[in-house]
């Protein structure tokens, strides 16, 4: 983990100003007390991030789960009750991940996970522009359609102009412009620019901004900048901690919220880890059962010390990812941060403009939905684009889990349309003879629901192996296989494994990209 710490600490850094709003907003939507936020980010940053397996996940409060914790307070007679519910969600996930429900994840298809980060790229963008212009009637880290103040996520922005904040809108655009020539400019001009991150500069410029313009036509009102408690003294900080009432144990709709809470949560964490996977550039594969451990535990610890529950988070994760985070060490480093701040430095991180962080977190949105993907996806064909729309518009226009449920449904209904499920889609021969020889042949058929199994197969292959891969009898090969076989190829170097695809069109020994192979396949009809 410390080799990467170059990369890791700059990352970190990035990650917190990202955090930071999003555990206080989560906290307020919640009705929650804004310090159960802090916490749930400090223990999904250093427990979770130590204990994962995910080299880039980050961990903490989530927006899915806000309406959910919400409810849950007011039907349990308060937030003590309600925290019994977090620590048992947190052990029902120890036992998924005992039982190994974690290859759930795999059985969603790519088209799905794609339209999930462009969903949630949009909603960020969407959500953000209101806090950009210094509109802030809606806490940050919110990702339903209808927010709490009675708006929608457009009534919101056609309502910025009766509402801007000229401060606030200022120190913005110069928070994007700095964030914006760091990204395309000067972190290509030296090593000290990749050290020091755009982001951490247009933060420290928003608080000198914040405290030049005071009483002036440009001064920004405590209601438009970051709302960290700020205790008196050792007391009064250790009395922002609650802890459960464990008498409420014997309550049945105790135990309802948290099967509730460790469901969604743990659907939330397989769906990130599967979404970030995919978009690191490394191509690690994160074990998802040491996950649902690992998430468990950290809602134990939240649950007794009056945290939020805690899952792996896209917002943090994607932040991390983009700001360069390379091992665990960012996630790590981010909780220390979070922790560091809201003891020694809450006055000044009082004095950070939302307008600032706001602009980071659009920049943020757009890398994960740039307009590109949506032509790239329609070039794949309707059978991955159409659960990819239904994705992003059901995140857009409901939320988060409500979008990946219509996606996931409109994608089966696809597959049934257009194929059906071989129980014979893979037959594994071991030619070894003294050597590691292994040949694979798939199926007339292999859709998505194949793709657990397949991934599972391939990352059992010892090192110095030689892959036989037959495809010759294959007339249906979804994409999402294609996708493992690509992400294998580049882990297969590392392992000194050779794989030779045997086609109809040919052999072809380690193939320079499964991807461009299969696109000269015939359509099947």
């Amino acid at each position: 983990m410390f080799k990467t710490l170059k990369n890791d600490l700059p990352a970190s850094i990035v990650v917190f100003f990202v955090a930071l709003p999003l555990c206080l907003g989560i906290a307020l939507a919640s009705g929650a007390p804004l310090f159960s936020g802090l916490i749930a980010g400090i223990v999904g940053g250093v427990v979770v991030g130590a204990l994962s397996g995910s080299k880039i996940g980050v961990s903490g409060p989530a927006a899915g789960l806000a309406a959910i914790v919400l409810t849950a307070i007011g039907t349990l007679g308060g937030y003590q009750n309600f925290l019994v519910a977090v620590v048992l969600g947190g052990i029902i996930q120890i036992v998924f991940g005992l039982l190994k429900a974690g290859i759930i994840g795999y059985y969603f298809p790519s088209s799905v996970i794609k339209g999930m980060l462009t969903g949630i790229g949009i909603i960020i963008i969407l959500k953000q522009i209101p806090h950009f212009f210094g509109y802030d009637a809606e806490p940050e880290g919110a990702d339903s359609f209808i927010e709490t103040s009675g708006e929608n996520t457009f009534s919101a922005i056609l309502n910025i102009t009766d509402n801007i904040t000229m401060g606030s809108m200022v120190i913005g655009l110069i928070g994007l412009a700095i964030l914006l020539l760091w990204d395309k400019v000067l972190s290509k001009k030296g090593k000290i620019f990749q050290i020091i991150q755009g982001p951490l500069v247009a933060v420290v410029l928003g608080i000198i901004f914040y405290v030049v313009t005071q009483g002036s036509n440009l001064g920004i009102a405590q209601t438009h900048l970051v709302s960290v408690p700020i205790p008196e003294d050792l007391d009064s900080f250790i009395g922002q901690f609650s802890f459960p009432n464990f008498a409420a144990i014997t309550d049945s709709q105790v135990w309802i919220v948290a099967f509730t809470i460790a469901l969604v949560a743990s659907l939330e964490t397989l769906l990130c880890v599967e979404a970030t996977d995919k978009i690191d550039p490394n191509k690690n594969v994160t074990p998802t059962n040491r996950e649902l451990l690992a998430q468990g535990t950290g809602n134990i610890i939240s649950g007794l010390i009056g945290g939020l529950p805690i899952t792996q988070v896209i917002v943090r994760s994607s932040a991390n990812i983009q700001s360069g985070g390379r091992s665990k060490m960012s996630a790590i480093i981010h909780g220390f941060l979070l922790l560091i701040s809201v003891v020694l430095i809450p006055k000044l991180l009082n004095m950070i403009p939302l307008s600032v962080l706001a602009a980071i977190l659009l920049i943020v949105g757009y890398k994960l939905a740039k307009p590109g993907l949506f032509k790239k996806m329609y070039d794949m064909g309707w059978k991955q684009f159409v659960p990819f729309v239904v994705t992003v518009a059901g995140i857009v226009f409901i939320d988060l889990l409500w979008g990946i449920g219509l996606g996931l449904l409109v994608g089966i209904v696809v597959i049934l349309i257009k194929s059906y499920q071989n129980s014979h889609f893979l037959h594994i021969e071991d030619k070894s003879n003294g050597k590691h020889k292994i040949k694979m042949t798939f199926a007339e058929e292999v859709t998505f629901f194949n793709k657990g199994a397949i991934l599972k197969e391939l990352e059992s292959l010892p090192k110095d192996t030689y892959l036989e891969l037959d495809v010759r009898k294959t007339r249906y090969l979804d994409n999402d296989i294609i996708e493992i076989l690509e992400d294998f190829a580049f882990k297969a170097k590392e392992r000194n494994i050779d794989i030779q695809l045997i086609s109809e069109r040919g052999t072809v020994e380690n193939p320079d990209s499964f991807i461009e192979f299969f696109k000269l396949r015939p359509k099947s009809a």
